[in-house]
């Protein structure tokens, strides 16, 4: 029996470069700077890296302004490095997974330098979309950037130019056979240099249609597309349905040309995994169905509240759903885009999510940083980076507090992370949550987290399906309590803030805080925690 492929059931560790470890004194973090910390990196439990963007980029919005993705930054190092970072952790039985970015490039791009020059109608600007005015002189449609302000930027000759991100990230025009073209050789370039997959940057988002129509409610829109931007979930959700440049049926054509790609590499197990927050959400299923991709990241666990019947919708129609085309989920907590778990929900209620999504069957990604129990960053505004913030005016603050490099070491900013001036401030209240102090104290979250993935990898991982114990349709006595059986494991979360007793006979194999206390096939959970029993 052939067995499962890597990424089935991974736990994935996702690095943002620029923040993960600085090895030239320049306050940047860089692809050197990986190589050096991936012994640490493996330490934690995980199957698999994904770096951000490190490719050539004037760095508007974090590299995802991608200049020329055949190529790394000199910020980041160079092609050398990367081939040897890949090298390091293939040396570690780490998989390595890079961002692809399809939707748009950097208006640095030398495609798009020669579109401004070559003016209406040409070859060149049939790559991106380019269109005249209205009759009125109004913009060609009232789309707004999810970056705030219009989608559209006025060039020297009046024509206007789409780009549903910053003015400097021009989106392409699928529908020219350059660009399908261009990125399979982008694809094949990266696995040709070793990496074991690719996660795609708004995989959703490459097919426009009704590019020249108005959407009733541009604004509301846009704030519901930022998972940063407070809003009631019903009335995101509503939103979201009515999106006219996401989801379109065109997307999944490439992909199936994609996964015709990947396959090719027929001696290894090529994985891509999209980034496509959708809905409705049985949408998603599209992406995954077995002709197209690998995987589909799950956004719903990164805005849930820590609420009991929240979680137990979301993680059972999650499950559900990717049934249907015989895929698994994912989970994620905390990304480069969103607020970190810990600032969201709470610290102690990270742990405890942590520790219960840990148990469930798919693959898990990790943002470096989340295993540190990293609340954000506090960011003056005079620090600001993110473009979001620059074109609301202010009134968004951005994602910059979610960039905040890691403290390694000391008890002071930089720790340890640079020589110099870090690229974003730190705060000396980290003093505590650096990788050293972490890894001396058994009770960190540090500590919390490795045990937690080599148990994951020792009774979980491939162990079938769960079954729900205790939820709000399944006969609670406590509606602060979740839990379900895994194979020979249970798992349960109180999130209350009083102590749960509930009947269960076994070993105690983990709990994110507190004491158990266990006596005459009962067991007390401690108030907001998870703990796993082994049966």
């Amino acid at each position: 029996m052939k067995p499962s492929p890597w990424w089935k059931e991974a736990t994935i560790y996702q690095i943002y470069p620029r923040s993960f470890f600085d090895s030239n004194g320049d306050g940047e973090g860089d692809l050197p700077g990986i190589t050096s910390k991936l012994e640490y990196v493996k330490s934690l439990g995980v199957d698999a890296i994904w770096l951000s963007p490190f490719y050539t980029s004037p760095n508007k919005d974090g590299g995802y302004d991608v200049a020329d993705p055949r190529d790394v930054d000199p910020m980041f190092g160079n092609l050398s490095d990367a081939k040897k970072m890949i090298d390091v952790a293939h040396s570690l039985d780490l998989r390595v997974l890079v961002d692809v970015v399809p939707n748009h490039f950097s208006d640095q791009h030398v495609w798009f330098q020669a579109a401004l020059k070559a003016g209406r109608g040409s070859a060149e600007r049939s790559r991106f979309h380019f269109y005249d005015a209205n009759p009125d002189g109004s913009l060609p449609n009232n789309w707004i950037s999810l970056f705030g302000g219009p989608s559209w930027t006025q060039v020297d000759d009046g024509q206007y130019y789409l780009h549903l991100f910053d003015s400097s990230q021009p989106d392409l025009n699928w529908e020219s056979p350059d660009v399908a073209e261009d990125f399979d050789k982008t694809l094949r370039f990266w696995l040709d240099l070793g990496v074991d997959g690719f996660r795609i940057d708004v995989a959703h988002g490459l097919v426009k249609e009704d590019v020249l129509k108005n959407h009733p409610d541009p604004q509301s829109l846009s704030d519901a597309l930022l998972l940063h931007f407070p809003m009631e979930q019903e009335k995101r959700y509503a939103l979201l349905q009515t999106v006219p440049f996401f989801d379109r049926q065109g997307v999944h054509d490439i992909y199936r040309k994609w996964r015709t790609l990947f396959d090719s590499y027929a001696d290894r197990d090529v994985m891509a995994v999209a980034e496509a927050w959708v809905h409705p959400p049985v949408n998603a299923t599209r992406y995954v169905r077995p002709d197209e991709l690998h995987q589909v990241f799950n956004f719903d666990l990164l805005d849930a509240p820590f609420d009991a019947s929240n979680l137990y919708d979301v993680i059972s129609r999650s499950i559900e759903l990717m049934k249907t085309v015989d895929a698994l989920p994912t989970w994620a907590l905390s990304n480069h885009d969103s607020p970190r778990v810990a600032s969201r929900v709470g610290e102690q209620q990270s742990r405890a999510l942590s520790l219960f999504v840990f148990g469930l069957p798919g693959s898990t990604y990790v943002f470096a940083g989340q295993e540190l129990g990293l609340p954000d960053g506090v960011i003056p505004d005079e620090s600001r980076q993110d473009p979001i913030y620059f074109r609301s005016q202010g009134t968004q603050k951005g994602r910059d507090g979610a960039r905040v490099p890691l403290p390694w070491n000391g008890d002071s900013a930089p720790f340890g992370f640079t020589s110099a001036t870090p690229w974003l401030p730190m705060q000396n209240s980290w003093k505590e949550l650096t990788v050293d102090k972490q890894s001396a104290d058994p009770k960190s979250s540090l500590n919390l987290y490795r045990n937690a993935l080599n148990l994951r990898a020792e009774h979980l991982v491939n162990n079938g399906n769960i079954e729900w114990i205790e939820s709000p349709v399944h006969g609670s006595k406590n509606q602060a309590l979740l839990a379900y059986r895994r194979g020979d494991v249970s798992i349960f979360m109180n999130l209350g803030d009083s102590a749960i007793e509930v009947e269960v006979t076994g070993k105690v194999l983990i709990v994110s805080a507190g004491i158990p206390d266990g006596r005459d096939g009962k067991i007390t959970i401690p108030p907001v925690s998870t703990l796993w029993v082994h049966h």
